[in-house]
């Protein structure tokens, strides 16, 4: 590795500690059962940071579907708040004909919890599975994606504005992760191709 100039990146064990914070457990209805049969069955969705030297912190807020791995919908903002979550979601409705009764799993962040999130997944009739308080394992899937994202993208590079990681985000997602990136999960297929060929067989 070094005689070609390479080098590793070391991800640190991610360890759960207990929140101190009161919050209300609610129900989870996925308990970690990620088995589906095709697209728009189950999806995942989580709030990432990402810094920004000009504009600081900024959030990214994506939409996973687990039968394809497909980022399908994702919204980013200098705010984390539930519109940007719930614009997340809308965006990932938005080639889905009938979103009834998909489940969608969250953590129990104010954005999920909020009025505006949940008026929304009702609208929809999507319905709304929580993770367990103070464990990603229980949406691992989208926590891996958001871990992907920033070993790949955000690590190697530094933005000066908001402007220049939102060009950098959608490039990564749309370029990249959905149509080139292959999956070992996915038997070595990009998760475009992958829902391509289950939309085929459907």
């Amino acid at each position: 590795m070094v005689a070609m100039g390479l080098r590793s990146i070391v991800v640190k064990k991610y360890r759960p500690h207990s929140s101190k914070s009161n919050i209300e457990e609610r129900e989870n209805l996925l308990n970690r059962d990620f088995n589906t049969s095709g697209i728009n069955q189950k999806w995942c969705t989580d709030i990432t940071y990402i810094h920004t030297i000009q504009d600081g912190w900024t959030y990214l807020a994506s939409v996973l579907d687990f039968h394809s791995r497909k980022i399908i919908g994702y919204a980013y903002s200098k705010s984390m708040t539930a519109e940007l979550a719930t614009k997340a979601v809308e965006n990932a409705c938005i080639n889905v004909k009938d979103a009834t009764r998909i489940i969608l799993q969250s953590d129990l962040g104010t954005q999920y919890t909020s009025r505006l999130f949940e008026d929304f997944l009702f609208k929809n009739q999507i319905l709304h599975s929580y993770s367990r308080k103070g464990n990603p394992y229980d949406n691992a899937y989208i926590e891996s994606f958001h871990s992907i994202l920033k070993k790949e993208e955000i690590h190697h590079n530094k933005y000066f504005n908001f402007k220049m990681a939102q060009k950098a985000i959608f490039e990564y997602i749309e370029s990249w992760y959905n149509r080139k990136r292959i999956h070992g999960s996915l038997n070595y297929v990009m998760p475009q191709a992958f829902e391509d060929a289950s939309m085929a067989a459907a």
